[in-house]
C-alpha cells in the first residue's frame, strides 16, 4: 500500500456537522476499498488567493491515508460528487516523506500557521555603488 494525502476545501459557510459527515463518508470509502485512514488535520477557514466558485474563503481539511490506486480512484470519485466539496487534490507522498512526516511535525502552538524561523547572524552587506550618470 502507498501513502497518500488529500486536501479538501469546503465552502466556508458549510455547517460543521455536514463537514464531519463528508469526512466520515470519505474515511469509510477509504476503508471499503482496502485502505487505512490516517490523521485528519482541520486547518479551518482560510482566505483564497483568488475567487473559487465566487467565494473568497473556504474551510480546509487534510486527510492522510494509505491505499492502492483503486482506493484513490474511488475517493476522488466520491469527493468530486459531494456537493459540499469545492475542491480536492489527492497526492501520493514519497516513501521518504511518509514515515517521517508525523515525527518531524512541529508542536502546535495556538496558531495553525508554521512558526517563523529565527534570523541567523550574517555579515553586514555593503550597499551597491550607484551607477555613474551619463
Amino acid at each position: 500500500m502507498r501513502p497518500y494525502e488529500v486536501m479538501v476545501i469546503f465552502d466556508a459557510s458549510t455547517e460543521p456537522p455536514l463537514i464531519q459527515a463528508v469526512v466520515d463518508r470519505a474515511l469509510e470509502t477509504v476503508r471499503a476499498n482496502g485502505g487505512n485512514p490516517g490523521a485528519v488535520e482541520r486547518w479551518g477557514r482560510r482566505q483564497f488567493a483568488y475567487e473559487v466558485n465566487h467565494k473568497r474563503e473556504g474551510y480546509y481539511l487534510l486527510i492522510e491515508f494509505t491505499g492502492e490506486p483503486q482506493t484513490v480512484a474511488e475517493l476522488g470519485r466520491f469527493l468530486s460528487l459531494a456537493d459540499e466539496v469545492m475542491r480536492h487534490k489527492i497526492i501520493r507522498l514519497p516513501d521518504k516523506v511518509a514515515g517521517t512526516r508525523r515525527a518531524s511535525a512541529p508542536a502546535k502552538s495556538g496558531s495553525s500557521r508554521p512558526a517563523a524561523s529565527k534570523p541567523t547572524a550574517t555579515a553586514p552587506v555593503e550597499p551597491a555603488p550607484e551607477p555613474a550618470a551619463s
